[in-house]
């Protein structure tokens, strides 16, 4: 069987372009965790828009989708699913919703992983659901032509409960070693979740739920404001690639993390990065969501759009951003490339 052991990541000998991504997130970190206690209303609104993106760009990374109004009617629990794609989508908006209301009680052990794998599939009705597999699976690879071949070959079933209780106590012994960076630990821990695969369904979509739950008890609660979910979506052969990458060898401990961890740690530097751009603002000064469309576009190196603006500030309205946009033309401060909806705005 699969030997868990995560000790090397307290030798020190991490490569440079992790350590500069650590340190990058740490000090973004910082600076969010400052903004948060200022703008708390500006974070409440983020926090809503985040859960939406994240529950429609989890579910379809596995295909599972529905119309974005749908989405934010699921979410918000304005609707009940009215077919089997929202009834998967409703189990992880409550998974998610248990996770951000509760992660301090939550644990990564046997236990809650069943609980929270429960909860993502009681909606649709699977029998399976907080029950590891009883079927060997395996992971397939479809190329060009639509022919597949096995891509990774998981853990036995007959295995899986025994791995699951080994990667869950190598997970307790290095959690509690002080020389160990628990942001590079979590990587690892999913890798091996997803390498061992221990259910019938929603591996995929779990895997992502257990990111965000260990990267919130290890302080990064990025992904509560800027959905994690959707910078994976976003970027998903990358993701791939790199999972493929870090399970070359796995069931002989021959693999290497390190692929798997520098685009999981890419993922969520781009999550503070996100952040970060909806705070373009000089330090001090009030932060009205006038001042912040303004910092925005001024601080841009190229010309932008309204709908990227949208996107950058996804809590003010595109009334709102048109009309700063057109006070900013008419002040001189900013100015118009094109016309109609390929108009973009640069500073002056």
């Amino acid at each position: 069987m699969r030997r868990f052991d995560y000790s090397f990541l307290g030798n020190g000998l991490l490569p440079a372009n992790l350590a500069n991504l650590t340190a990058g997130i740490a000090s973004l970190k910082t600076m969010a965790g400052i903004r948060k206690e200022e703008y708390i209303r500006v974070f409440t609104e983020l926090e809503a828009i985040a859960k939406i993106q994240s529950v429609k760009s989890s579910n379809a990374i596995e295909g599972i989708v529905t119309s974005d109004e749908r989405i934010a009617a699921i979410v918000n629990q304005n609707s009940a699913p009215l077919n089997h794609n929202e009834a998967e989508i409703a189990g992880y908006r409550d998974a998610l919703n248990a996770i951000h209301l509760g992660y301090e009680h939550i644990h990564f052990r046997q236990s809650d992983i069943l609980r929270l794998h429960e909860m993502l599939l009681s909606v649709a009705g699977h029998e399976h659901g907080g029950r590891y597999k009883t079927v060997d699976n395996v992971i397939l690879e479809v190329d060009a032509s639509g022919n597949r071949k096995v891509r990774f070959s998981p853990t036995p079933a007959a295995e899986t409960e025994a791995a699951m209780e080994q990667l869950e106590l190598a997970y307790l012994e290095a959690d509690s070693d002080a020389g160990i960076n628990p942001l590079l630990l979590s990587p690892c821990v999913i890798l091996d979740f997803l390498c061992i695969h221990p259910f019938r369904d929603g591996n995929g979509r779990m895997s992502r739920l257990l990111s965000l739950l260990l990267l919130y008890k290890s302080g990064y609660d990025v992904g509560k404001y800027v959905s994690f979910e959707e910078q994976i979506n976003n970027r998903k052969a990358f993701y791939y690639e790199a999972l493929r990458r870090s399970s070359e060898g796995w069931h002989t401990n021959g693999n290497t993390y390190f692929p798997f961890i520098e685009n999981f740690l890419s993922t969520l530097y781009m999550c503070y990065k996100e952040l970060d751009k909806r705070f373009a603002v000089v330090h001090g000064k009030r932060i009205t969501k006038k001042a912040r469309i303004e910092a925005t576009v001024l601080n841009s190196l190229t010309p932008l759009s309204k709908t990227e603006i949208c996107k950058i500030l996804p809590d003010v309205s595109p009334t709102t951003v048109e009309a700063v946009l057109g006070a900013m033309v008419k002040d001189g401060t900013i100015r118009r490339i094109g016309a109609g909806r390929a108009s973009r705005y640069i500073k002056a």
